[in-house]
């Protein structure tokens, strides 16, 4: 791992927050996912199971990750199973964990290695009355792809049938929204990360300057701050190819007068940042460009004055779209006819606004989250309005990351440019 240890508090506090869930005399099962090949015998950059993650920290494959709050034998009520290091298999891929390692970094005591694993979950197995198993709840997951999570699940249940199952991932979803400040200072880390490559890019670019450019120098300041690399695949749009907005091509020339949008997140420590910038690929916006960004940054601030504990998500998004239709109409996109005769089911604003405002974020870009519930203490969201005009040839989006806490919310991009007045300066400094 490129990022400095985590203090392994931060795990523990969140298996405490998990069997505290648990039924009595219940063992929760939670393994990592598996490598998946690329071609020939080579295989694509190992991502663990979140979850795995958010128990324990540990990012090697093959893990297994066991709570057991009430096993008569103290020291297997948290289990960290791991692959047995193999000193042949280290020449080729590198370091696996040894088992002070494995506790130093999750604080888990107890550490077995995966050839043992079969005969210790039998002797669990006879003991439990409840298992919880984990499977991928989110609610874009893509049901038609492979389920590997399943087999698993399907292993288990077909060798110990007669116990009662639960859904791990029913109290994953209620527990991993709410962010510890243990996850938070992490976050910050890579919040920070972000913001010095926004920073960086922004005295970078120019007219005639490449997509793929901008996208070398975010990642350079990424691994230079120690990050794992990008959140998610980064996107770098300038002109109208920003009205696509999982534009990730990368591979056009910037022209003098477009603005450019760019989407991207710096991963450290497994938790991810998002940030989203549009900004003129000359330095200044023109009068029009000034107007559309003002309006969606007016949407942005309705956002954050609105997003606070106790408010209901379709309450929030209800108004997020009101006060977006409000500067649409400013702007002149659309027109009080517009509005009189629109379908209700697809009211006008949806032209130029037609996207979510906001997700939640955490060990995955859209992190697991109900959209029906209260807004909380804790939860991390983002808010990500924007207007994206096809006769114009232009899209424009802004996005910061906001924790919410018990006095309201706190914008962890807060010092980051936002204005047209202050991404100005930056870029015009000499």
């Amino acid at each position: 791992m490129k990022y400095l240890p985590i203090n392994s508090k931060l795990y523990d506090h969140n298996r405490e927050r998990f069997i505290k869930k648990m039924a009595p005399n219940s063992v929760a099962i939670f393994p990592a996912s598996p490598v998946f090949p690329k071609s020939g015998d080579g295989t694509y950059t190992y991502r663990p199971d979140a979850d795995v993650l958010w128990l324990s920290g540990v990012a090697q494959e093959k893990t297994i990750v066991v709570l057991y709050p009430d096993n008569p034998d103290k020291n297997l009520r948290e289990v960290l199973v791991l692959l047995r290091p193999n000193e042949l298999l280290e020449k080729w891929v590198g370091h696996k964990l040894r088992k002070d390692e494995a506790t130093e970094l999750s604080g888990i005591k107890t550490i077995r290695w995966l050839d043992e694993f079969e005969t210790m979950l039998q002797v669990m197995m006879n003991s439990a009355d409840v298992v919880y198993l984990n499977s991928n709840e989110h609610n874009r997951l893509d049901t038609e792809l492979p389920r590997t999570d399943l087999l698993f699940v399907q292993e288990i249940m077909k060798k110990y049938p007669l116990h009662r199952y639960e859904r791990a991932a029913r109290i994953m979803k209620e527990l991993r929204p709410i962010k510890t400040k243990e996850e938070i200072e992490v976050l910050k880390t890579a919040i920070d990360i972000t913001a010095k490559a926004l920073d960086r890019v922004l005295k970078f670019v120019r007219p005639g300057v490449m997509e793929y450019e901008i996208e070398a120098e975010i990642t350079h300041e990424f691994l230079r701050n120690r990050a794992t690399g990008h959140a998610y695949g980064a996107i770098i749009a300038s002109g109208d190819r920003a009205r696509t907005l999982h534009y990730e091509d990368n591979n056009a020339e910037c022209l003098d007068g477009e603005l450019l949008l760019m989407d991207f997140g710096a991963e450290y420590g497994n938790y991810n940042a998002d940030l989203t910038r549009t900004i003129p690929v000359n330095g200044r916006f023109t009068k029009r460009q000034k107007e559309v960004y003002n309006a969606c940054l007016s949407v942005h601030n309705h956002g954050k004055k609105i997003l606070k504990p106790g408010i209901l998500f379709p309450d929030y998004v209800k108004s997020i779209n009101q006060e977006m239709e409000k500067q649409l109409l400013k702007i002149g996109l659309i027109t009080e006819n517009d509005i009189k005769n629109q379908d209700p089911d697809n009211p006008a604003f949806r032209k130029y606004f037609y996207h979510g405002v906001t997700h939640f974020l955490g060990l995955a870009v859209h992190d697991v989250g109900s959209y029906t519930d209260e807004v909380k203490e804790g939860m991390l969201f983002t808010i990500e309005p924007g207007i994206y005009i096809e006769e114009e040839n232009m899209g424009i989006r802004i996005e910061n990351n906001i924790w919410i806490t018990k006095n309201g919310n706190k914008d962890l991009f807060k010092d980051m440019p936002i204005t047209v007045e202050e991404i100005e300066a930056v870029m015009n400094q000499k």
